[in-house]
This record gives structure tokens, sequence and C-alpha cells, in this order.
């Protein structure tokens, strides 16, 4: 892979037009300081993304059409505080670049300490809705699907599912007292302890792992705001390559299938139910296998995503804890985790008693 310049630069997370402008004297010397607008995204809840635009010459300082249709952009994420603890950042710089060479992921311009710039993909993100009209779920399915056969070219242990070793590395993670005494206590009454949580996903991936979903390249964060759809294009783009790794490929779907309940205002009541589901798998296969696939073939595909849609729960339950302590992001993680918490409960034992026929 070709060499990502890397930037001696720390951006404030306070002042992130500063940083950013700090960057693009050194990844675009030619714009003009004048000419360069800026626009703060706020979808995020790990990171700060700021969007920086080379407005042209013959635009009025009034056009803001350039935010939809620009010319030459750059977006610059910055790190949220302390998420190098769960996150390996070479290895996302590694992912964007590998997905970047197939065509599916944006170009990485620079990294600099606390975060990258990267390529501006037109289109917008998904939402609860959006999620769900059929010419944008089909593109999903599909790209998902070629995903998942990406080869990194490597062997070994790098092919192991990351899906135990994470949850096991977050919760290590979690303090024993939180520094915020109202968050500890707030925390205290809705989980168990981090021994009884780690025994509970033991007990969880040991029957998770009896269904044999094969292990393939994973997005594992297909996050609704992680996808760009383009209708003038008929193309979606997935964005946000930090977790990316090796792991079941039925977590990967159900995860996805799990964010249509959105973030700002969650509702698991958008859940899709099984006759989507089963459209959205039998594109999937297809799409994977190169051929069409039996009713069977959907029906196992279904039980398996359904039942490691409660590992997604619970992985993301336990990242909101961490994040509790660490994140200066103004959102509440507290309560974004008992939400994953409650409804990993609630639906535990009705997934895990789905069976297909072999």
């Amino acid at each position: 892979m070709s060499e990502v310049p890397k930037l001696d630069i720390t951006v404030d997370e306070r002042d992130v037009i500063r940083g950013a402008t700090d960057v693009l004297k050194v990844i675009r010397p030619h714009w003009l300081s004048d000419s360069v607008q800026f626009k703060l995204f706020t979808d995020g809840i790990t990171n700060k993304l700021v969007g920086c635009f080379n407005q042209n010459n013959n635009q009025s300082d009034n056009d803001d059409s350039s935010l939809d249709s620009p010319g030459d952009v750059v977006l610059i994420r910055v790190y949220g505080n302390k998420t190098d603890l769960l996150i390996d950042r070479r290895k996302e710089t590694e992912n964007i670049q590998l997905l970047h060479r197939y065509g599916y992921a944006p170009a990485l311009y620079a990294t600099f300490r606390n975060g990258l710039a990267y390529e501006y993909v037109p289109g917008v993100t998904l939402t609860p809705d959006s999620c769900r009209e059929e010419c944008v779920w089909r593109l999903v399915a599909k790209r998902m699907a070629q995903m998942h056969k990406v080869d990194d070219g490597k062997n070994g242990s790098g092919r192991e599912p990351m899906l135990p070793t994470k949850l096991n590395q977050f919760l290590k993670l979690i303090p024993q007292t939180f520094s915020d005494p109202v968050k500890h206590a707030r925390i205290s009454q809705i989980f168990p302890s981090v021994t009884e949580l780690r025994r509970d996903f033991n007990d969880l991936y040991g029957k998770l792992v009896r269904l044999a979903s094969p292990t393939v390249f994973c997005h594992n964060d297909l996050l609704l705001g992680n996808v760009i759809y383009c209708r003038e294009r008929n193309r979606v783009t997935f964005i946000d390559y930090e977790y990316a790794a090796y792991n079941h490929q039925a977590f990967d779907i159900g995860n996805h299938f799990t964010e249509f309940a959105g973030i700002d205002e969650i509702d698991y009541d958008r859940y899709p139910d099984k006759a989507f589901q089963c459209q959205w798998l039998r594109v999937y296969l297809d799409e994977f296998r190169g051929h069409a696939s039996t009713d069977s073939d959907v029906e196992r595909l279904y039980v398996q995503v359904n039942q490691f849609a409660l590992a997604s729960h619970f992985l993301w339950s336990i990242w909101a804890l961490i994040q509790a302590e660490h994140s200066t992001i103004a959102f509440d993680f507290i309560q974004f985790g008992e939400t994953r918490y409650r409804e990993y409960l609630r639906r535990r034992e009705e997934f895990l008693s789905l069976t297909y026929q072999n």
C-alpha cells in the first residue's frame, strides 16, 4: 500500500476549525484561506467531523450550493477523547486503504496525531426511513456482500473473529469506579458487575459459535450514519472503518439491522421484521455466493443474524460505558447503553429460541 502522509499536528477538540486549517496548509497548500468554507457535522457520537470546501471563485459568498455539489472537498475527522483505548488506529488506516483499493471506501489523504483527512463522498447518510427504501437497501445488501469477500492478503491469527477479543478488551476498560459519582450511581443501578457481564457474554458467545457463521471481512459498525447514499449515482458507500476486521458474517448483518432503530430517538419497533429481513438476506446471499440462494439458505442466515444481533447489543452497551467515562461529546452514553442492554435482555430468549432445518 502507498504511504499516507503522517502530519505532526494535533487538532484541539475545542477548536477543530483552526486545526483543520493547519492540516489543509499541508495537504492542500494551493487552497486560498479566504476561499475555504467549513461545515461542522454533528451526527457522530465518537468523533468530530468537519467538511472543508474549496469555494469556486465564481460563487457568491452566500451561495451554499457547493455543500451539496462540491468541487474540491476534504473531510477531517478528529478522534474522540481516549478512543485510542478502543480502536487500533494503525489498523484503521490499513482498512481504509485496503477498501479504497477495491473501490469500497474513500481515498485517505493524510493522518495526523489525533485524526485523519479523507475524500468527501457525495450523498446523504441513511435515516430510519430511507434504509427501508428498496432502491437503498438492495444497494446496501449487495455492497456488504462485496465487502465480505474482500481479502486482506494475510492469513493466520488476523483471520480470527474479532468479536470475543474486542468484547473482552472493552470489559477490561470499564472502570471499577466512574470518576463522576452521579454517573457511577446511574450505571450501578442498570448494569451488573463486570464479572457477571463477562459470564453472560461467554455463555452467549458459546451458543453463537455453534451457529458456524463464516468469518469474513466485516465493517462491524454499520450504523445508518456510516452509509452514504447517492441517488444520482445509484450507489452506497460505507465510511468510518474504525472497527473493520475479520468477524462473523452474521454479526455484521445483525448489527446493521439493530441500527434501523436510529440513534437520536432509538425505537426498536423499527427493527426489521422477518419478511423484510428475508428479502434483504436473499439479495445479500445471491451477491455473496454469485448464484441464486434457496429458501433454506435464507432461513439459516436469518436465524444466525438475529442471534448475533444480541451480541451487537451487548458489545455497544459495554462500549457506551467506556464512552461515558472518557468522551467529551455532549451525548448521554449511559442512556444509550441502557437502551441497548435492555433490548438485549428483552430479545435474548426470543432470538436464541430460533431454529432452522439443516
